[in-house]
């Protein structure tokens, strides 16, 4: 278990999963792109994001450029590796997709490691 598995909530795991998704979909990390990306308000975006720069994951400049750090980077790879896995799976279940990606929000923050490494290997990955 990596040591902020403990101590992230949930709010803070999708905060830096949706930062990262932004950099992958080759869009800069803005408060304004977080907080449509999330239905969420640009104020809980900042506290949100200068909460994940306090604890080294991020890198906020005022009024500036935002960016994952090599560690924040690590740990939104591996919730977003969580939440696609989970997805994945759930369509092979026959969940619609629109209910699978409902569903693996919600369980992707309480699955232990165990049950991600059985579903990999149950999938075959």
């Amino acid at each position: 278990m990596n040591k902020f598995e403990q101590k992230l909530t949930i709010s803070a795991e999708d905060y830096l999963e949706a930062a990262l998704i932004l950099t992958l979909n080759g869009e800069r990390i803005k408060v304004t792109s977080v907080a449509e990306r999330l239905g969420v308000s640009k104020p809980a975006v900042t506290n949100a994001l200068s909460e994940l720069a306090e604890k080294g994951l991020l890198i906020k400049q005022p009024y500036g450029d935002i960016s994952l750090t090599e560690q924040g980077k690590k740990e939104a790879e591996r919730i977003y590796g969580k939440h696609r896995l989970l997805h994945d799976f759930l369509l092979r279940l026959g969940v619609s997709e629109q209910t699978a990606g409902i569903d693996c929000c919600k369980i992707e923050h309480d699955l232990s490691d165990e049950t991600v490494e059985c579903i990999k290997k149950f999938m075959g990955i």
